[in-house]
Parts: structure tokens; sequence; C-alpha cells
């Protein structure tokens, strides 16, 4: 199974948008960069399937140009433009050749969901390898309306009491992707979001 980061060469602000190619060729958020559709053909003829795992702009705005290029299922846990399934927490799917389990990860976005297969997590904006305010194991920022750090660190949990030990490949929303110790990193996001200090201090 092939993962294309395929907004690696953004110029501007985006989230990553992860291709995964295989038997249902899947499309893991849209992001914000123009020419996103060019970008996916160049690695594929078709897509099978876009998961979103939380409405926020830089991870939607291209959504419609790539289900009008490719008009493939489109699964998300709250309401955004296009969705043809809605997900649920313990929801499974098939991303690329591997199957794996919706988890509800509110906190930083009421809507977020991840997705957690034998080898691989997809999660969002909820825990990331790196971003600039943490390395090896960060999370989402809580700090704008509507967001919670006490359910981010709720959603940490629920993550490592659903996660595989074979899970070893970590796709975030935003930074680098991670193999390795996939639950180590989020040990250590749950140690630094439990310090209840602001993630990005004035």
């Amino acid at each position: 199974m092939t993962v294309h980061n395929v907004t690696a060469e953004a110029e501007s602000f985006t989230c990553n948008a992860y291709l995964v190619e295989g038997e249902r060729t899947t499309l893991i958020d849209a992001g914000t960069m123009p020419g996103i559709v060019d970008e996916i053909r160049a690695h594929v003829d078709d897509v099978d399937a876009v998961v979103i795992t939380h409405a926020h702009g830089d991870h939607v705005e291209r959504l419609d140009e790539v289900l009008d290029a490719f008009d493939p299922d489109c699964y998300a846990y709250g309401e955004v433009s296009g969705r043809t399934h809605a997900l649920d927490d313990g929801d499974e799917l098939l991303v690329g050749d591997e199957r794996v389990e919706v988890v509800y990860t509110p906190g930083h976005a009421d809507d977020h969901v991840s997705l957690v297969g034998d080898r691989s997590l997809y999660s969002g904006d909820v825990v990331v390898y790196n971003d600039g305010a943490f390395d090896d194991g960060s999370f989402g920022r809580t700090d704008m309306p509507g967001q919670s750090r006490e359910r981010l660190i709720e959603s940490l949990h629920r993550l490592l009491g659903r996660l595989p030990e074979s899970v070893e490949h970590l796709y975030a929303g935003h930074g680098d992707p991670f193999s390795g110790d996939v639950r180590s990193v989020i040990e250590r996001a749950v140690e630094r979001a439990d310090r209840r200090e602001p993630k990005y201090p004035e």
C-alpha cells in the first residue's frame, strides 16, 4: 500500500492530504492547495473514496473540486458539502488495502474522527508528530471557539485504548508522517496536553 502526501508541495497553509493507493483508492482530507486534482492524477486515474477527518477550512477547501473530478464516495462525521456517507464511532472502512476503524476524537473540532488500522493511524489534527510547538508528540490546538482541551485529552486516551500494538505509521493532518512507535508519540502528546499550558504562548 502506497501513501502520497499530495499537498506536500503547497506554497500556502494547508493540511496534509493523503492519497492511499490500493484496492480502494482513498483520499484523506482535501486541503487548500490549488491544483490538487492534477497532483492526484499524477499518481492514479481515479479515486474511490474521500474521508474528511473534520470540516475545518484547511481540510475541506478543495473538496468540491475533488468530488467534481472523480465522483468518489465522500465520508464525514459532520455536515460537509458533497457528503454521501455519515460516519459514526466504530464504523469500519477500507482505506487503500487496509481496513480501518473510525474513532470519534473531538476536542480540536466537534466533528473530528481518526482512522485506526492494523498498521496505520490517520489522526487528522488530534495528534501530530511535529508541528512547530512540539517535536515527537504534539496535539491539535484547543484555544479557538468551540474547542476543548478536556475533550481532546479524552480523545487521545480513547485512541490509545483502541490502537493495536501493530500500528507503526502515523499520518497526521500537519507536520511530518512518522514510522515507529506510534503509541509512544501519542503518550507524549497526552503528557504535554495534560499540563493545561497554552500550546502557543503569547
